[in-house]
């Protein structure tokens, strides 16, 4: 999310360094990988500084030496102390995934579409010491359409996001613009995704579910329990009719799975151990699928 406005900024104005997270281990040999951002801003010859905690002396040290104008934060995913809130003479900006105050927090672009809102955006705003509650500078706002997921929305508005900073940065800091405070009664609250976030309840109607396969994806990634065994759901659509809740059946050429109000239909899944594949595909070579339930 971060690398289109890592470029923006890079490619119209003059960067003093990057703060962004440690080197983490990926891959199966778990060997330690940089984050998109480092590899990106060591390509752009940028001075790069990946520390643990923000607070630790060496960090501070080299954020009040590069004497920054403006701080910007983009999915950093830490919260920034008072120190640094109060270091650069035209504060910290950040550009959250959301329209604010809506979906403030840690999993704004999967909350957007978990709730059924019909929009999403992204907004710039100066930071303060709550939780994304910091006066608004500008917002752009784009549809959430019926297959996005929150891999594909965050590509949207990683993209936005960028433009965004490049339209509004330049004349906030002229000081052509003046940032309006949140109306906090319209705030809502996305919290961090855990991976319990992506159980499937078939006691929930077919259309809430279906949103949540989208919200999950990438990840926590969606799934229901069958036999004590995991099924991800990568792919599914609500449509109508009725079956017991959980219970999977056939519906002219579709696999769907009852909840309290529709069907779920399931277009995608991936069993344990194995690979993605149609629905129709898995059944064909497991015929105790259909009748079986999921949990």
């Amino acid at each position: 999310f971060s690398v289109p406005s890592l470029r923006v900024l890079a490619r119209h104005h003059c960067l003093s360094g990057v703060v962004t997270q440690p080197d983490r281990p990926a891959g199966r040999g778990r060997k330690l990988s940089p984050s998109e951002v480092k590899s990106d801003a060591l390509t752009l010859g940028l001075s790069v500084i990946t520390p643990s905690d923000l607070g630790e002396s060496q960090c501070m040290a080299q954020i009040r030496a590069w004497k920054p104008d403006v701080i910007v934060v983009v999915a950093f995913g830490r919260i920034l102390g008072s120190e640094i809130l109060a270091l650069p003479k035209h504060g910290c900006l950040n550009v959250h995934a959301s329209l604010l105050p809506r979906h403030r927090g840690a999993s704004p672009i999967a909350a957007a579409i978990q709730s059924g809102d019909t929009e999403s955006g992204v907004t710039l705003m100066r930071m303060d010491r709550g939780l994304d509650k910091g006066p608004l500078i500008a917002h752009y706002a784009t549809p959430i359409l019926d297959n996005h997921t929150a891999g594909s929305l965050t590509d949207t508005l990683a993209i936005l996001g960028s433009q965004l900073l490049h339209d509004q940065l330049g004349p906030y800091l002229a000081g052509d613009t003046t940032p309006v405070p949140q109306d906090e009664s319209l705030a809502t609250y996305a919290p961090m995704l855990k991976k319990a976030d992506g159980r499937l309840l078939f006691t929930i109607p077919a259309m809430l579910l279906a949103r949540q396969v989208r919200a999950m994806n990438p990840w926590p990634g969606a799934f229901a329990v069958r036999d004590g065994r995991m099924l991800k759901i990568l792919e599914a659509r609500a449509i109508d009719g009725r079956a017991p809740p959980g219970r999977i059946v056939r519906l002219d050429d579709d696999v769907v799975v009852g909840t309290s109000a529709g069907l779920l239909r399931l277009d995608r899944i991936q069993p344990s151990g194995g690979r993605p594949m149609s629905a129709d595909e898995y059944v064909s070579g497991a015929s105790d699928f259909i009748s079986s339930t999921l949990e």
